[in-house]
């Protein structure tokens, strides 16, 4: 009896020291794990690069933080500069013509007259001299703007040409013969060079003959 008992002890002392055993499996009292668990900082990062989005084609718009598209950087083929303007004529084909003349300070192309306000006056545009082309007879006069008028002298020096006159060089004629033409033919359009005197009325009237 006394050997049972004194077995019994050895072998519960055998057990007790292998579970204070830290070689032992589950000294904590529970099962020890294979896995590897990753440790929050890691778990953050690893998620940030999942949802990152892919790199965008070189050539492509990025979008900046505010969630908006930014535009294409400077240079990027296709883009036309502003302001670039065509100088040669039609077919690409330069024609030797200025397409961006000047409004012309002192010459206009006359319609009609009015004698409101007391005062007769000559109804113009004003314009500039444009590009002809092969089948002309020359370049035309290309109007600009609104209609205007300024007050035509009573004595002013009036010289016409064709079609007022049956000639190409221009030839004098009376205020009052030309307002009569111009009454019989309005918004003929054709072109004078004009210069007022000291009062701002037209002193001088002269026709631009055009073939």
């Amino acid at each position: 009896m006394i050997r049972t008992l004194a077995l019994a002890a050895c072998l519960a002392g055998t057990a007790a020291l292998t579970g204070c055993s830290p070689d032992a499996p589950g000294a904590d009292g529970k099962e020890a794990s294979s896995t590897v668990t990753s440790s929050p900082a890691q778990s953050k990062k690893a998620t940030a690069a999942a949802s990152s989005p892919q790199a965008l084609p070189a050539g492509k718009a990025s979008p900046s933080a505010g969630g908006t598209v930014s535009p294409a950087p400077a240079g990027t083929p296709g883009a036309s500069s502003p302001g670039s303007t065509a100088s040669a004529g039609a077919g690409g084909e330069d024609d030797g013509c200025d397409h961006k003349m000047p409004i012309s300070p002192d010459e206009i192309a006359v319609y009609r007259y009015t004698p409101e306000g007391g005062s007769l006056s000559l109804i113009f545009r004003h314009g500039n001299w444009g590009c002809g082309t092969p089948d002309s007879d020359g370049a035309p006069f290309e109007t600009v703007g609104k209609e205007t008028y300024l007050p035509l002298s009573d004595a002013a020096h009036v010289t016409v040409t064709d079609p007022i006159v049956a000639s190409t060089e221009n030839q004098p004629i009376s205020v009052q013969k030309f307002i009569d033409w111009l009454e019989a033919h309005p918004d003929s359009g054709l072109v004078f060079r004009y210069h007022l005197g000291s009062d701002g009325a037209i002193d001088r009237l002269e026709q631009v003959f055009t073939p």
